[in-house]
């Protein structure tokens, strides 16, 4: 979700579910130890809980950053061993670690020791032609030895070569079976699963079989998916709020964020899709788009695109 889920994006969805718990995009170890930290790791206390979602090889370098992201706050580290992009490749991070379940092990391990909070890895179920239960299995048994106790498995292998990270996402088959089998065989790991979950019924269904479920790009599409969650995954009753007040809610932060230099379109475009499926949505959609990036565009734009949904 590079690019994505930054800050602005998951203070509105956190004002969707009180409960979700939220991953930043990911960010690299080297992004943090060398970069500009405040950047990358900076959000806002009303995001919790809220995941850091790391890419990096280097056990050492990513002890560091979890030391650096526990003191920013975070609620939980994760180690990204799912991505396939090229980008990643070269930098021996994400979906090739896969290959690599040793160093996967030494990395978790040493942010185990580093720091206090949950170390959790998100994979794939394979890559390339390594993709065997048997390989799999050794994959999480190694890593699972070195402390980490929740998978967030994304139920497609991915293939390194030959296919883009939009394909990745698409083409291998979704082999939610396996997932399963692994909760079945790792019954004292938390299994978490991922990949072309697109409603809160199928989250529903598949939580019969795994203990959690995680929506990607189905959510930022349709943010009010969200708004359902906590009534039916957390069963906490609280009022739904309704889109229309969704948007209302969040002009007091886009108010703030505009005095202090955040351009409005930086926060509009997250919530392009929040009228998704509803009247009025294409309006709102075009109306965003086409003035939240002029120059000194404030919250007026925000008001004129809701009186397109009433």
């Amino acid at each position: 979700m590079l690019d994505w889920t930054d800050r602005h994006c998951r203070h509105f969805h956190r004002s969707l579910s009180r409960h979700a718990l939220l991953y930043t995009e990911m960010v690299t170890s080297g992004a943090i130890l060398h970069g500009n930290r405040d950047r990358h790791l900076q959000f806002n206390q009303t995001e919790h809980p809220v995941a850091l979602q790391l890419g990096g090889s280097n056990p050492a370098d990513l002890a560091e950053c979890a030391k650096i992201a526990a003191d920013y706050g975070y609620d939980e580290i994760n180690l990204n061993v799912g991505c396939p992009s090229d980008r990643v490749q070269n930098g021996r991070f994400g979906a090739c670690l896969m290959a690599e379940p040793e160093l996967v092990a030494e990395c978790v391990a040493a942010m185990r020791q580093a720091v206090s909070m949950p170390v959790t890895v998100k994979s794939r179920i394979g890559i390339d032609d390594r993709d065997s239960y048997d390989e799999l299995t050794h994959f999480i048994k190694t890593v699972a030895a070195a402390g980490c106790e929740t998978f967030i498995v994304h139920a497609r292998k991915a293939w390194l070569s030959g296919l883009s990270p939009k394909q990745n996402r698409d083409v291998p088959p979704l082999r939610y079976d396996v997932v399963f089998q692994l909760k079945q065989d790792f019954s004292m790991l938390k299994i978490v699963i991922n990949g072309g979950i697109e409603s809160l019924d199928s989250s529903l269904d598949l939580l019969t079989q795994v203990d959690g479920v995680m929506l990607g790009r189905e959510v930022y599409h349709n943010p009010y998916l969200l708004a359902e969650v906590d009534r039916r995954l957390f069963n906490d009753e609280h009022h739904i709020q309704s889109r229309q007040e969704t948007v209302l809610a969040m002009l007091p932060y886009i108010e703030q964020q505009l005095q202090q230099g955040v351009r409005l379109h930086c926060i509009a475009r997250h919530m392009l899709g929040l009228f998704h499926g509803v009247d009025g949505a294409r309006a709102w959609r075009r109306h965003l788009s086409e003035n939240a990036t002029r120059f000194g565009a404030g919250s007026q734009v925000i008001l004129d695109a809701l009186e397109f949904t009433v």
